[in-house]
């Protein structure tokens, strides 16, 4: 099942914001485009009212996003207490909707798993999200609330993978302590927001792994192998949770990795041989041809769909109609509108990356 919505289609966070470019609303498009979408795979996210965002959300946050969203304003108090109003979280015409949005396509995500669907909503994975705070253009926490629903729904053990190119500080939050929730969060070292590190376990099942600039595809398969797949396996779970933030991508602006979107390919299959109950998230992401190659990528592997060497010309339309204010005169490669699956990158690995995996895997057989 995909889950889309046209408001992210008419929605912006500002014209000079780094999610000022369509995302989600091109994936859908390029779906189309190349004929994806099976009768009944495409789903309309509702938003999720807000009662069932108070499963995470505090009452208080939940009202100032209502009414910051119907004055399109906030008052200094607001700015300071619920991080609404700055320069990351900014007031706009969506910015209860939108996020509303995003939660109520994972709830309704959550739902189908339990059933045992495999479900892609690229409109999820805002992971910064705090209970009574907006953080890293996360208003509200949309795999927290899916994990607190497919629990609910029967799925006690949860295991939660996350490789966006940021450490996922709210999520960590959230399940800080957790036993039944298995966090795993491969993320740029020495980036924002300066969590996660190698010996952070959030006082329960997590496991994190800062990674350098400059990850590669050779690199991130020997996470995978190593880290990834046994620490999920080990877990047992009834259903897994994946973050596929598109900002690890090489030509990512808010990052300094260097992964090409096999990378998020090879994630989301090799998760779901190993678990039936597979929910896939977006997450960052602000190159607007990469996020777009990335994510549909990701649901041709889902679905089953066979990538072509190269788009037909209705998809390839949709990718030369893209602009992007933020580096408006610089080249943009011909395999950016011509092809999904990027060239493999692969490259040398560290041997601090091998000395932290041992220190990780030495942690899982611990568990045993």
């Amino acid at each position: 099942m995909f889950i889309g919505s046209e408001i992210y289609r008419r929605s912006t966070y500002g014209a000079v914001h780094p999610l000022a470019i369509p995302r989600v609303s091109t994936v859908i498009d390029l779906c189309r485009a190349m004929g994806w979408f099976a009768p009944g795979q495409y789903r309309t996210s509702p938003r999720a009212r807000p009662a069932a965002l108070r499963a995470f959300h505090t009452p208080d946050y939940i009202a100032a996003l209502q009414q910051a969203e119907a004055e399109q304003a906030v008052s200094e108090e607001t700015r300071a207490r619920h991080g609404l109003g700055t320069l990351p979280n900014p007031v706009f015409a969506e910015m209860y909707r939108r996020p509303a949005t995003a939660a109520g396509g994972s709830l309704l995500a959550a739902e189908l798993v339990a059933r045992g669907h495999r479900v892609f909503n690229p409109g999820g994975g805002t992971h910064h999200g705090f209970a009574d705070r907006a953080g890293g253009f996360c208003y509200l926490n949309d795999p927290v609330l899916a994990i607190l629903a497919l629990q609910r729904l029967g799925c006690a053990r949860v295991a939660y993978v996350d490789i966006d190119a940021h450490h996922c500080d709210g999520v960590a939050s959230a399940f800080q302590g957790s036993q039944t929730v298995r966090m795993i969060s491969i993320h740029e070292a020495r980036r924002w927001p300066f969590t996660g590190a190698l010996e952070d376990d959030a006082g329960g099942a997590a496991l994190n792994l800062p990674v350098a600039r400059d990850l590669n595809d050779s690199a991130y398969a020997l996470i995978l192998d190593r880290l990834i797949l046994p620490a999920v396996a080990g877990f047992r779970p009834d259903a897994v949770v994946l973050q596929c933030g598109a900002d690890a991508v090489a030509e990512d602006p808010l990052s300094r990795l260097a992964l090409s979107n096999c990378a998020h390919r090879d994630t989301v299959r090799a998760l779901a041989a190993l678990c039936p109950r597979l929910l896939v998230l977006g997450g960052g992401g602000y190159n607007p041809w990469s996020v777009a190659r990335a994510w549909t990528g990701v649901w041709a592997t889902l679905s089953g769909a066979e990538i072509p060497d190269r788009l037909p010309p209705e998809a390839e339309a949709v990718l030369r109609a893209l602009s992007w204010q933020r580096q408006r005169h610089a080249p943009r490669p011909e395999t950016w509108f011509t092809t999904l699956a990027d060239a493999p990158r692969p490259g040398p690995i560290p041997s601090g990356l091998r000395t932290d995996l041992a220190r990780l895997e030495q942690r899982l057989r611990a568990e045993v």
